[in-house]
């Protein structure tokens, strides 16, 4: 009896120490080689997905895609202003619901990197900065300023509390291994000196005095404070160090592709380009890199930013817009990553020797303690092969190339050698069609008896509208004498409006005269076209549209939307400048004041039955129409190529912005030319920049379309694809 319960004694000490052990060890740390997780150093590998670009239905049928193509770890951005669209009131709900994809994540059994910013730039409606916080007193956004750090301090404080309460940090045995705070600050803090060094030293220490207990990063940060990791984004990081040596070597964006612009081309990035930038980081002791994007989604609603960023954020991923496997992209990664983890102990336990094999060829030898041997054998030239001999074995590489050899011997996986051939989406017509078109037309004649807002002069869109609206009126009038004598038929006056972006619509007395529309690379635009002005009262409404608000840039905040200026040219006293005169304002369209988006549509709206196989004359007009789900699972997506520019809504949910601007450019065959040079091709030239808009097989049975017609002939139809 006693000798038995000794043992039982010892048996529950031992229990003790050995779940004791396993809580210590549930940890995240680092050291020069590697992240650390639970005490083993990780070659992690990762990939971008972010939340609110797709549905809660297709999150898990993602993240099991990444996992099965090899990903240890979901990396996304936090976007605050989705989460706090006014100050202290919080959405996490539906595509927001930041919790429920974090533990979709934890369920399929993958790590998370989570980039709280809350700056992200991201291609996203004002880098994901709330617009109320540029009206807060005093502030200046992303410098040692009180007003803005307090704002920020806050959000970031409200998601590591949200994520400790869910015991979501793999220090409470969750899957967040790492956090980022900032984002690409490197080059804006350079720019404001000391204030931009202070502000960065105050975000690394309020970040890392939140006790997450997971290390914290800095991307393109190169004076990021300790214990921060500084990291690098790019094409390319196989040249980046951190800035101290006892901290390792990641990769926090290796750029799949490239994002899109309306009027602009596609960019796609060769897989053989994007596996050679990967094994030649990994070769010089890389030990994390993330793909920017994974899968990129879709800019739904107005999330877009840029602005002219498209709907679509396809991104050449290697799941695609719609949740598809895109190949050869994300076969030949996953045959990268199988070759990769199969050197892990090698390459975690030391670091390479480095030998010639030639004037362009190179092997990176990783030997460890235990006899685990892993090669890299690289051929930097961009054009011709080499045959190079290693370990008394000859090796053939072709150009641009690197050979993984987990046991220094076999040669397993090429960067350049694709065995998978390239899929191809066909859109195919689905059995459903739209149904008992109606539409409803703005009233432009009406415009100034429900104005609210009166100045004298012009007001700047933005800070006019808070952006609640892509739209704002302006509305003034001009008197006509009847003695004028382009009234008799002689020189006709002109109208020019100068915008500061992003586009402007000209009426005159109800009637559509012109548009003019700004670049990526210009915002600015200038309408000049004819007045046709009659003797009396002439009322002039330019309709000024913003198309997403600016994401990177210094001091982007400050960037002004909207008209600055107006002048009639061409009567007989010379030019008038309506500039300063009085102008009447209404921020938005009647039909988003009515909620016309709404499902059950509104009761007071007389909608009129239409067909759009009939050339519309109205400059302005909604169209809904319903119809049946098509059957099937398949992702569904409409064809807009037919339409001009506008909103899209699906049961109350917008899908995005559309507008069939044609890309410009100079447009290349897509051969990755091994030029270590970001390898983007260009396609797509003389084509709409976006032609499909996806939606989720969720969004169904409802559709409602805002379109401005930008020819009075425009002959419209829809069809649908999946």
């Amino acid at each position: 009896m006693e000798t038995n319960s000794v043992s039982k004694l010892l048996l529950l000490v031992f229990t003790v120490l050995f779940v004791g052990s396993e809580l210590i060890h549930c940890s995240v740390t680092y050291d020069r080689k590697a992240i650390i997780i639970n005490g083993q150093r990780r070659i992690l590998i990762s990939g971008s997905i972010h939340y609110p670009r797709s549905t809660p239905e297709m999150w898990e049928d993602l993240i099991g895609k990444a996992k099965d193509g090899g990903l240890d770890v979901i990396d996304t951005y936090v976007f605050w202003n989705v989460h706090e669209p006014s100050p202290g009131n919080y959405n996490f709900e539906g595509r927001y619901d930041l919790v429920r994809f974090i533990k979709t994540v934890q369920r399929v059994g993958l790590y998370v990197h989570l980039r709280i910013g809350p700056y992200v730039c991201a291609e996203w409606n004002f880098g994901g900065f709330p617009v109320w916080l540029n009206y807060v007193p005093g502030i200046s956004f992303r410098t040692d300023n009180g007003p803005f750090k307090a704002a920020m301090q806050g959000f970031t404080q409200k998601i590591v509390q949200m994520m400790k309460n869910e015991k979501l940090f793999q220090s409470q045995g969750g899957p967040i291994i790492l956090s980022q705070i900032e984002n690409e600050y490197g080059p804006e803090s350079r720019q404001l000196g000391a204030d931009g060094h202070a502000y960065t030293n105050w975000a690394a220490k309020m970040a890392v005095g939140l006790g997450t207990g997971v290390p914290w990063v800095m991307c393109k940060q190169d004076d990021a404070p300790d214990p921060v990791i500084n990291t690098c984004n790019g094409f390319y990081c196989d040249y980046f160090s951190p800035n101290k040596p006892y901290k390792p070597n990641l990769w926090t964006e290796s750029w799949s592709g490239w994002f899109t612009e309306f009027g602009g081309p596609i960019y796609q990035r060769p897989v053989q380009d994007l596996a050679f930038a990967v094994a030649r980081f990994v070769q010089k002791g890389g030990s994390l890199f993330n793909y920017y994007m994974y899968h990129g989604g879709t800019n739904f609603g107005r999330s877009a930013g840029g602005p002219f960023i498209t709907t679509s954020y396809d991104y050449d991923a290697p799941i695609d817009e719609y949740g598809l496997i895109r190949e050869p992209k994300y076969g030949h990664l996953k045959d990268l990553h199988k070759a990769i983890k199969q050197c892990e102990h090698a390459l975690v336990s030391s670091d390479p020797t480095v030998t010639s094999l030639g004037t362009y060829e190179q092997a990176h030898v990783f030997s460890s303690k235990n006899g685990a041997c892993a090669a890299f054998l690289a051929n930097y030239h961009s054009n011709s092969a080499a045959r190079v001999k290693f370990n008394n074995r000859n090796y053939d590489l072709p150009p641009w190339s690197i050979s993984i050899l987990p046991d220094c011997r076999t040669d397993v996986f090429n960067t350049a050698r694709v065995r998978f051939q390239t899929s191809q989406i066909q859109m195919l017509p689905s059995n459903s069609r739209l149904l008992s078109w109606e539409t409803y037309d703005e009233d432009v004649s009406s415009l100034a008896e429900s104005s609210k807002i009166t100045a004298s002069g012009l007001l700047e869109q933005i800070s006019t509208t808070r952006d609640t609206s892509d739209y704002l009126w302006y509305i003034t009038s001009v008197d006509i004498s009847s003695s004028e004598s382009f009234l008799r038929g002689r020189n006709k006056p002109s109208i020019t409006v100068h915008s500061a972006g992003h586009a402007v619509h000209v009426f005159i007395n109800g009637q559509f005269s012109g548009s003019a529309f700004g670049t990526s690379k210009d915002r600015s635009c200038t309408f000049n076209g004819p007045a046709n002005l009659r003797a009396g009262t002439n009322k002039i409404a330019l309709l000024s549209v913003a198309v997403g608000l600016p994401n990177v840039g210094f001091h982007f905040e400050t960037w002004k939307a909207g008209i600055t200026g107006v002048l009639l040219n061409g009567l007989d006293h010379g030019q008038k400048d309506l500039t300063w005169q009085k102008w009447s304002y209404q921020i938005g369209l009647r039909g988003e004041a009515m909620n016309l988006v709404a499902p059950n549509g509104v009761s007071s709206v007389d909608w009129e039955k239409d067909s759009l196989a009939v050339r519309s004359q109205s400059q302005l007009k909604w169209h809904k129409a319903y119809f049946n789900a098509p059957e099937g699972v398949e992702p569904l997506a409409l064809d807009l190529s037919s339409m001009g520019k506008g909103q899209v809504w699906i049961n109350g949910q917008s899908i995005g912005r559309y507008w069939m601007v044609y890309a410009k450019g100079s447009c290349s065959s897509c051969n990755y030319a091994g030029t270590y040079r970001p390898a983007k091709c260009q396609l797509g030239c003389g084509q709409p920049t976006q032609r499909w808009y996806y939606f989720s097989i969720q969004l169904q049975h409802y559709i409602l379309i805002l379109s401005k017609i930008l020819f009075l002939n425009i002959f419209f139809h829809i069809n649908w694809c999946f």
